[in-house]
Order: C-alpha cells, then structure tokens, then sequence
C-alpha cells in the first residue's frame, strides 16, 4: 500500500469517527433536551409537553413552557457551546491542557465588571440585558491583559504552567475583592450576585437568548476560520514562524475572541467553570487533535454537559435548584486535578 492509499484510508477512518461522535452526540442532546422539557417544580407529562408544543396545551402549560422553561434550555446550551469553544481556543492558543477562561480568570474578570456596573450604576433588576455582555468583555479582557502581561517574559515568550499559574492567582484575588464588595450591595443586589457566582441560568427568558446570540454567531465562525491557525500553533512557536504565521498577531486576535465568547457566556449565565476544560479534552480523546473537528464537536459536547448539568440541578432537590455551575464544578474539580497531576513543565 502506497503512503498516498494510507492516508487516504487514515483519512477515512477519521471521518467516520468524527461522523460517528456527531451522531452520538447528537442523539445525547435530543433525549437530554426533551427530559429537560419535562423537568422542573411543575411538572408537565410528555404527552402534556407535546400538545402545548403544537399549540393545544393550557395557558398554564405554555406560559411555563415557552416563558420559563425552553429560553433556560436554549441559554443553557448556548453558554455550554460558548465557554466549550472558548477553552478549545484558549488551550490551542498558549498550548496547555489546563487552559480554561473559568481556571484562569477570564470568567472572574467578567464577574467583577458585572458586579461593579450593578453596584454603582444600575441594580439587578434594571440591569440592561444587551449591555451586560458589553461589561463583562471589558472586564474579562482587562484580566486577560493583566494575566497576559504578568505571565510574558522577555527572551522567553509565555511559558503555558506559569500562564495557568498566573491567571489562578489573579482570579483569586479578583474572586476576594468580589466578596468584599458584597459586603456593601442591598439585600436584592446581593442575592443576584450570590445566585450569579454559584453559576446559575438566571438569564431565563427569550431577551437573554438574543443578547448572547449575535456573539455566538459572529465568533465561532471566526475562530473556526483560524483552525488552520490553531493546528500551527499547537506545533511550537519555531514552528510556527518557520510556517510563516504571524505568531503574536494570530494568538492575539483569538485570545481576544475566546475571551469574548466567555464574556458573553458569563455574563448571562453567571460563574460557571470547567465547561471549557472539560469539553476540549473528551472532543480530542474522540477525534485527535485537528481544531477542524475540535471546535464543532467541543461545542457539541459543551451544550450536552450544560444542559445535562441544569437538568439535574433542577431535578435532584425539587422543588429548590442546585446551580448547574456547581453540579459541572464537582465534575470538573477532580477531573482539573488529574490533569494537573498528569502535566509537566
């Protein structure tokens, strides 16, 4: 068999599998969304579920249906395929495993600039939706600058352990001035910002679905565009010069769009981390290590984990809610520390 036959049929087999994994998860998403449907403090049987869908159910029964319960399963799976897509490119980016915009403090960033806009120029209630992913990007990238900076040296560009290990520190001190600033908030801004930093959907209605979309559809496009360049830079900063890519240039225009894609995400649905760690490393034990796979499939993956995540908050303590940022947090907890265990310098 000629090199050319073998890669041919190396070709095909990856495909299949990349079309298997698709199938798959698809299937997973479709179940996943309709015990979701069903699922929450008032129950509706799926028969109920099925004729208020096309129109023959109560009042009742369609306002908890399409006002509450399907805008927080979109937004779910709109944050999971967002924070999902923004760790594959953080990760391919500065070439670490353990790259996550929750680890290394973009999320915080974005939560202290919420915060804050809350806090002194509007209150909880009256916060304007299509605003606030505005805030938290601006947040989100002045940590990324701040972390950016502090983890560059001279001569020796940005090591990926001491970016980890510098974006961990800022996001602790910004997570430490958060909670002293709540020291101060009014009983109704505090509550939000409780209910925010455990990382629940509080953005639950149609307004939220369509203050988070425009940035879905404009960056992941984008960065899906820049796989190539993600496969280059994966190779090495030498190699990538050889190559010809313009290395700072390219890591900072998709650092700026990762950091976006998690801001807005963020912004709607509160502090959920290890979406973005999570979801990248079972796309590549799946389909290898092309970010023309990893970026579709990651988001994939990242909606399933959100939504299974919310589904299960909302199911296992009825009728309170157990914040989906906790239930993905005590996944991706060990899973982070048997990464960092597996890393070396």
């Amino acid at each position: 068999m000629t090199s050319k036959q073998w890669k041919t049929k190396s070709q095909l087999k990856k495909e299949r599998q990349v079309k298997l994994s698709v199938a798959i998860l698809l299937i997973l998403i479709s179940i996943c969304f309709l015990i979701s449907l069903n699922t929450g403090h008032i129950r509706l049987t799926p028969q109920e579920t099925f004729m208020t869908l096309i129109g023959q159910g109560t009042e009742q029964q369609s306002l908890i249906l399409f006002d509450f319960r399907l805008p927080r399963m979109v937004v779910a799976i709109l944050v999971g395929v967002g924070l999902a897509v923004s760790g594959a490119v953080l990760q391919g980016v500065v070439r670490n495993p353990l790259a996550e915009p929750g680890i290394i403090g973009i999320n915080a960033g974005a939560g202290l600039a919420v915060m804050l806009f809350i806090s002194f120029f509007s209150s909880a209630s009256a916060a304007p939706v299509f605003v606030m992913p505005i805030i938290a990007f601006i947040g989100a990238g002045g940590a990324a600058v701040l972390i950016y900076v502090l983890a560059y040296k001279r001569h020796e560009g940005i090591s990926p352990i001491r970016l980890v290990l510098t974006g961990v520190a800022i996001a602790a001190g910004i997570n430490a001035l958060m909670i002293v600033l709540t020291l101060n908030l009014d009983p109704e801004n505090y509550q939000f910002l409780a209910t925010w930093l455990a990382g629940s959907i509080w953005g639950s209605n149609w307004k939220f679905v369509l203050a988070l979309l425009p940035w879905l559809i404009i960056l992941i496009p984008f960065v899906y565009v820049k796989a190539s360049v993600l496969n280059v830079l994966n190779l090495g900063d030498e190699t990538a010069i050889g190559l010809g890519a313009h290395m700072e240039k390219e890591r900072r225009i998709l650092l700026a769009s990762a950091v976006g894609l998690a801001a807005a995400c963020v912004s709607i649905s509160g502090g959920i981390g290890f979406v973005g760690l999570i979801a990248p490393h079972l796309t590549r034990r799946l389909v290898g290590d092309k970010h023309e796979y990893i970026i579709p499939i990651s988001a994939m993956v990242g909606a399933l984990l959100l939504l299974a995540a919310d589904t299960l908050g909302r199911w296992m303590m009825q009728p309170s809610e157990i914040p989906a940022g906790i239930i993905v947090a005590v996944i991706g907890s060990p899973y982070f520390l048997y990464l960092l265990a597996k890393t070396k310098d």
